[in-house]
């Protein structure tokens, strides 16, 4: 008899089902009446939260500054770059009115007050960042100008899913520039490893950095930089991408500075982001069949501690163990918190064990007179329950967040290597993904994208070129089905 699990479907019945469910038991985030826009609930913005401070931190490690630019695009301001707005045309939400009046025939409202020129909500900000650098870069002694806003931006997909494709979605974007071409690229490729870095050591998910083919290149670029995970359906997500821009950027916003030699150049410039489809990423590759694992980086709440009140007479004791076990982790700098709601214990475990939260500590009147706790790893369930002192608990507190992140990195790995099938033609890629019960990437010569075999095979099979990795140095393409 199979075990009982807290998701229906299970990862193996129907994927795409069970990423959709662990989304709600874990409360993670729910459609709005916006078409194609969510509302991200608390314990999912807490996630974003700590994206956004470790990843900030980072991104400021690098000398970059934060700012903020409009929301709001000029048609003409994209229209300069051709290219671009190609690339972006189908998905852009455009405002042509400025005002709402009463619909005097048909009842309620309509748009009225039609604007001089339309705007385009953003979906990037190449174009309008480039404005205002064209203004803030005079000479060489300006440059490099390293800049990164955190914002929404607006993409109409027509096929949305929690996280990975919404219509608005919350990110954020680095727009550097720089006197050479060699710097740029080197930003680029710099902050891609930053990216990496990230992913593997705050997100525990090991990713393959790479180049992007010249057909899945950012519009517009000269170069695409991507990393790239493997959920455990074997798809692709594309965490996290860099673009060195060359002077495409640079030359339809007129970013101008005088030499060192007294010329005019044309700066060269980079632009990168990362976004909250990492979510989705970190649901997708640690999920399991009783909900979200997380990372201890990215939880809210790292350790929560479950007071077990059965009567009074204990009732007093057993809070004050809790607090002052609280107040002890915290002082260690860790995200901690009593759950002091109402309701069944049983009810209550199921709960956390849904959200993910990596440390689960109950504390009963045995416990507490005996200075016990009883602590429960997330990662390795209820195998792993064990009664220890509090003062051990709070000396192992650390250690304890530290080996759980690095075995999920290590399951992630180890399931991604067991996925990735190296073949030798075009041929060789449309027998593998033929078995339907084969999954994950293929890896194989970079000569096979050429090869009009391989064209009839991914379309077929919805493959994509996801990277050239760069531990292959352009000898080698990755190849799969993506997000």
């Amino acid at each position: 008899m199979a075990e009982k699990t807290a998701i229906t479907p299970t990862r193996e019945a129907d994927f795409p089902e069970w990423y959709q469910q662990v989304i709600t038991v874990a409360d993670l985030a729910e459609n709005s009446l916006v078409r194609g826009c969510m509302v991200i609930k608390p314990w999912g913005y807490g996630i974003w939260e700590n994206i956004q401070e470790q990843l900030g931190r980072r991104i400021k490690d690098e000398g970059v500054q934060n700012a903020y630019f409009p929301l709001l695009i000029p048609v003409s301001l994209l229209a300069k770059e051709a290219e671009h707005i190609d690339g972006f045309a189908k998905e852009c939400a455009v405002v042509t009115h400025h005002r709402l009046e009463k619909d005097e025939v048909n009842g309620g409202l309509k748009p009225a007050g039609p604007l001089t020129e339309p705007y385009v909500i953003r979906p990037t900000s190449e174009t309008i960042i480039g404005e205002s650098f064209s203004n803030w870069v005079q000479s060489y002694r300006d440059l490099p100008l390293k800049i990164n806003q955190w914002c929404n931006v607006m993409r109409w997909e027509m096929r949305t899913r929690m996280f990975l494709r919404t219509a608005e979605f919350l990110w954020q974007e680095g727009h550097n520039a720089f006197a050479t071409a060699e710097e740029a690229n080197a930003d680029a490729r710099r902050m891609l490893e930053v990216y990496a870095e990230f992913a593997e050591n705050v997100m525990a998910i090991p990713v393959i950095r790479g180049e992007k083919t010249a057909d899945e290149r950012f519009p517009g670029a000269q170069n695409t930089y991507t990393i790239e995970a493997m959920m455990q359906d074997g798809k692709s997500l594309q965490a996290g991408t860099s673009h060195d821009l060359g002077q495409t950027f640079a030359k339809s916003a007129n970013i101008q500075f005088q030499s060192e030699q007294g010329q005019m150049e044309l700066a060269h410039t980079t632009s990168w982001g990362m976004s909250t489809r990492t979510i989705g990423g970190v649901i997708m590759v640690h999920g399991d069949d009783d909900g979200l694992r997380l990372p201890p980086g990215l939880a809210p709440t790292q350790i929560i501690i479950l007071p077990m009140l059965k009567d009074d007479d204990t009732k007093a004791a057993i809070m004050a163990a809790c607090e002052t076990l609280e107040k002890r982790l915290k002082a260690k700098g860790l995200r901690v918190a009593i759950d002091r709601k109402e309701g069944r214990f049983g009810d209550k475990i199921w709960g956390w064990i849904k959200k993910g939260v990596p440390l689960r500590v109950e504390i009963g009147g045995r416990e507490a007179e005996a200075g016990q706790i009883t602590v429960t790893r997330r990662d390795l369930g209820r195998d792993s329950k064990q009664t220890i002192s509090a003062d051990e608990m709070v000396d192992n507190a650390d250690a304890m967040l530290t080996a759980i992140h690095k075995n999920m990195f290590e399951q992630a790995k180890a399931f991604r290597d067991a996925n990735i099938t190296t073949v030798e033609t075009a041929s060789d890629i449309g027998k593998f993904y033929a078995k339907k019960a084969n999954k994950g990437f293929v890896r194989a010569p970079v000569s096979v994208l050429d090869e009009e075999l391989f064209q009839k095979i991914a379309k077929e099979h919805a493959l994509t070129p996801r990277c050239i990795p760069f531990e292959d140095e352009g000898r080698m393409v990755l190849i799969g089905k993506s997000y």
